[in-house]
Protein backbone atom coordinates (compact mmCIF):
# COMPACT_ATOMS: atom_id res chain seq x y z
CA UNK A 1 0.00 0.00 0.00
CA UNK A 2 1.39 3.64 -0.93
CA UNK A 3 2.32 5.59 2.00
CA UNK A 4 0.66 8.89 1.62
CA UNK A 5 3.20 11.55 0.74
CA UNK A 6 3.91 14.95 1.33
CA UNK A 7 3.20 18.18 -0.90
CA UNK A 8 5.83 17.10 -3.96
CA UNK A 9 6.59 14.06 -2.88
CA UNK A 10 4.79 10.60 -5.28
CA UNK A 11 4.11 8.78 -2.20
CA UNK A 12 5.67 5.11 -3.55
CA UNK A 13 7.31 2.80 -1.53
CA UNK A 14 10.29 3.20 -3.43
CA UNK A 15 13.80 3.66 -3.01
CA UNK A 16 14.62 7.88 -3.18
CA UNK A 17 17.10 6.92 -6.55
CA UNK A 18 13.78 5.19 -8.27
CA UNK A 19 11.22 7.94 -7.19
CA UNK A 20 13.63 10.81 -8.20
CA UNK A 21 13.71 8.89 -11.83
CA UNK A 22 9.76 8.46 -11.90
CA UNK A 23 9.77 12.30 -10.82
CA UNK A 24 12.02 13.19 -13.78
CA UNK A 25 10.24 10.58 -16.73
CA UNK A 26 6.72 12.09 -15.48
CA UNK A 27 7.99 15.96 -16.33
CA UNK A 28 9.89 15.13 -19.55
CA UNK A 29 6.28 13.53 -20.28
CA UNK A 30 4.15 15.96 -19.36
CA UNK A 31 6.08 18.65 -21.72
CA UNK A 32 6.73 16.02 -24.25
CA UNK A 33 4.86 16.82 -27.64
CA UNK A 34 2.21 14.79 -29.37
CA UNK A 35 4.71 12.28 -31.82
CA UNK A 36 3.78 12.19 -35.61
CA UNK A 37 3.72 9.31 -38.34
CA UNK A 38 1.59 7.04 -36.21
CA UNK A 39 -0.26 5.40 -38.97
CA UNK A 40 -3.65 3.53 -38.79
CA UNK A 41 -2.89 3.03 -34.84
CA UNK A 42 -3.03 6.96 -33.82
CA UNK A 43 -6.42 7.41 -32.30
CA UNK A 44 -5.94 3.32 -30.52
CA UNK A 45 -2.39 4.90 -29.14
CA UNK A 46 -4.20 8.39 -27.72
CA UNK A 47 -6.53 6.81 -25.83
CA UNK A 48 -4.40 4.67 -24.16
CA UNK A 49 -2.59 8.18 -23.68
CA UNK A 50 -5.04 10.06 -22.32
CA UNK A 51 -6.00 7.01 -19.98
CA UNK A 52 -2.83 5.94 -18.58
CA UNK A 53 -1.78 9.57 -18.27
CA UNK A 54 -5.73 10.14 -16.68
CA UNK A 55 -4.32 7.59 -13.96
CA UNK A 56 -0.86 8.84 -13.64
CA UNK A 57 -2.08 12.46 -12.59
CA UNK A 58 -5.04 11.09 -10.70
CA UNK A 59 -2.28 9.08 -8.49
CA UNK A 60 0.53 12.47 -8.27
CA UNK A 61 -3.05 14.43 -6.82
CA UNK A 62 -4.20 11.95 -4.31
CA UNK A 63 -1.44 9.69 -3.76
CA UNK A 64 -3.17 6.48 -4.57
CA UNK A 65 -5.19 4.67 -6.70
CA UNK A 66 -8.64 2.92 -6.62
CA UNK A 67 -9.09 -0.77 -7.26
CA UNK A 68 -10.82 0.33 -10.76
CA UNK A 69 -8.33 2.41 -11.44
CA UNK A 70 -5.82 0.05 -11.18
CA UNK A 71 -7.25 -2.66 -12.88
CA UNK A 72 -7.95 0.00 -16.30
CA UNK A 73 -4.39 0.73 -15.55
CA UNK A 74 -2.98 -2.87 -16.20
CA UNK A 75 -5.54 -3.28 -19.16
CA UNK A 76 -3.94 0.03 -20.97
CA UNK A 77 -0.73 -1.02 -20.33
CA UNK A 78 -1.60 -4.53 -21.80
CA UNK A 79 -3.19 -3.29 -24.96
CA UNK A 80 -0.12 -0.55 -25.02
CA UNK A 81 2.20 -3.40 -25.11
CA UNK A 82 0.97 -5.08 -28.06
CA UNK A 83 0.49 -1.65 -30.70
CA UNK A 84 3.63 0.05 -29.39
CA UNK A 85 5.43 -2.66 -31.43
CA UNK A 86 3.99 -1.07 -34.80
CA UNK A 87 5.23 2.18 -33.87
CA UNK A 88 8.67 3.11 -35.43
CA UNK A 89 11.19 5.49 -33.50
CA UNK A 90 11.43 8.53 -32.45
CA UNK A 91 7.61 8.27 -31.99
CA UNK A 92 7.80 4.92 -30.16
CA UNK A 93 10.47 6.48 -27.57
CA UNK A 94 6.69 8.72 -26.36
CA UNK A 95 4.63 5.35 -25.50
CA UNK A 96 7.91 3.81 -23.90
CA UNK A 97 8.47 6.48 -21.24
CA UNK A 98 4.42 6.30 -20.86
CA UNK A 99 4.87 2.65 -20.08
CA UNK A 100 7.61 2.95 -18.26
CA UNK A 101 5.72 5.37 -16.00
CA UNK A 102 2.53 3.11 -15.86
CA UNK A 103 4.14 0.30 -14.97
CA UNK A 104 6.38 2.00 -12.26
CA UNK A 105 3.21 3.04 -10.86
CA UNK A 106 1.54 -0.51 -10.96
CA UNK A 107 4.78 -2.38 -8.92
CA UNK A 108 2.64 -0.95 -5.71
CA UNK A 109 -0.15 -2.32 -6.61
CA UNK A 110 1.12 -5.84 -7.56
Amino acid sequence: MPVTASHGDFGFDMNPSDRAKFEEVWKVHQNADWPGDLGSNEGQLMTLDTVIGGCLTYFCQEHDLDEQRVEILRDCLSELEGVVEDVSEPPSEYFHRLKFLGTTLLQDYS
